[in-house]
């Protein structure tokens, strides 16, 4: 990379004396600002050492609590009596969505009704199922990476990232192909938050591309009803007895929630592993001499990029935490992104360390019930392309520092400059 570390390394520092010169009373770590220039670390690091139940009382998103620490995050997420992810009580994001706009899906909804809606789409990603799709992956991501350009800077993003997962989204809904870039916007405009020169302006604006996403699958889901039951979600759905009769926010709901958790997560963590080889060249050399490491390499991306920064929980009670009384009503936001650096708990956690001992130890995919429904097939497709990669290509030199997403939520990547020998 040219000269950009440097650069990088001052701005972290620059970041480091205003963490720790901020009275930990005016912390607002959930500042999507902090995201997009990656400078929110030191903030976590002083949170988990000095307060890591942390109340901030003002922010653009209204008040709520941080949890910093792994096992503080696992506690939270285990205890469902008085943490709850309904979204009729705010949903399950830093940002509440508005009353009127709640749509209810399996990751937004409480026991018993959870499981019932979650079961339905299982099967999808059962051991069988998993190796059918295997075949698939396989066969799109060297279609894929056989086109790309050598010799001249692109973008990884939009070439490699978004293109494969947005594929795979579309085989796993069976989505008519030609509009499966649909997919990619409606993912984008579902967890954007709007603003002038964003992706969508003001929140009118988001519902209404929204609402042509529900049309758009309600066409669909008519064809599913009336044919034969078949291997894809929305057949999935369309003939469960916990799912058949959404109505259609909570159909809508869960579409946005498939869509969001098939394409960001895994399209983020990839754009994620071009950009930790590059700056830990020795993971990289040694990935290329050792490809069977591919098997740890996979868990240790999903760990040190964390797709998703936060999980949110709403308390249904008055509780006391870690010495801290949480009020009923209160936001509580997990931090995977600082869970995944705990020192307590992940050895070395800002190094980038592609065959750990344990590298499955990490929060990214949440925990406990909520735990993610298909993170089995974000580690198939990503142990795929990284096959395909290292058998085609000696080294994916990145050109300049990524642009990031405006956001607190999806921690990801606009744009990734590269360029592949020629």
């Amino acid at each position: 990379m040219h000269g950009t570390i440097d650069l990088e390394d001052a701005t972290l520092e620059a970041a480091r004396e205003r963490a720790y010169a901020t009275p930990l009373s005016e912390f607002d770590p959930g500042h999507p600002d902090l995201f997009k220039t990656d400078t929110f670390w030191p903030y976590f690091d002083r949170l988990r050492k000095e307060e890591p139940v942390h109340y901030c009382k003002d922010s653009m998103f209204g008040p709520y609590w941080s949890i910093t620490k792994y096992n503080d995050i696992m506690d939270i997420e285990t205890n469902h009596a008085v943490f709850s992810s309904a979204s009729s009580l705010g949903g399950i994001t830093i940002r509440d969505v508005a009353p009127d706009l709640r749509r209810e899906s399996f990751i937004a909804m409480d026991q018993p009704r959870h499981s019932a809606q979650r079961k339905t789409v299982a099967p999808m990603f059962t051991p069988t199922h998993l190796d059918d799709l295997a075949i698939n992956i396989r066969r799109r991501s060297a279609e894929c990476l056989d086109h790309l350009p050598r010799g001249e800077v692109f973008d990884w993003v939009d070439k490699v990232s978004i293109e494969l997962t947005t594929q795979m989204l579309a085989v796993l809904f069976d989505f008519p192909w030609e509009d499966r870039r649909k997919l990619t916007r409606w993912s984008d405009v579902a967890t954007t938050l709007p603003g002038a020169g964003g992706l969508v302006a003001t929140e009118d604006e988001r519902q209404a591309e929204l609402m042509e996403c529900a049309t758009y699958f309600a066409r669909l889901w008519k064809e599913r009803i009336n044919q034969p039951p078949k291997s894809d979600l929305l057949s999935m759905m369309a003939h469960s007895d916990a799912t058949r009769n959404m109505d259609p926010k909570n159909f809508l709901g869960n579409l946005i929630l498939l869509i969001v958790g098939g394409n960001d997560t895994t399209r983020n963590t990839l754009s994620g592993s071009i950009y930790a080889l590059s700056k830990y060249p020795e993971q990289y050399r040694k990935l290329r001499e050792n490809p069977a490491l591919i098997d740890s390499f996979v868990p240790e991306v999903i760990r040190w990029q964390t797709p998703l920064a936060h999980m949110r929980r709403t308390a249904l009670a008055d509780y006391e935490f870690r010495g801290r009384r949480i009020k009923k009503g209160d936001k509580v936001v997990m931090w995977y992104v600082s869970g995944n650096r705990d020192e307590d708990v992940i050895e070395q956690p800002y190094q980038f360390i592609i065959d750990r001992a344990r590298p499955r130890t990490h929060i990214s995919f949440g925990f406990g019930i909520h735990r993610c429904v298909g993170l089995r097939l974000a580690e198939l497709q990503l142990k795929i392309i990284w096959e395909e990669i290292l058998k085609r290509f000696d080294n994916i030199e990145v050109f300049e520092e990524p642009q990031r997403v405006y956001s607190s939520f999806i921690k990801g990547y606009e744009t990734l400059p590269v360029r592949i020998a020629a």
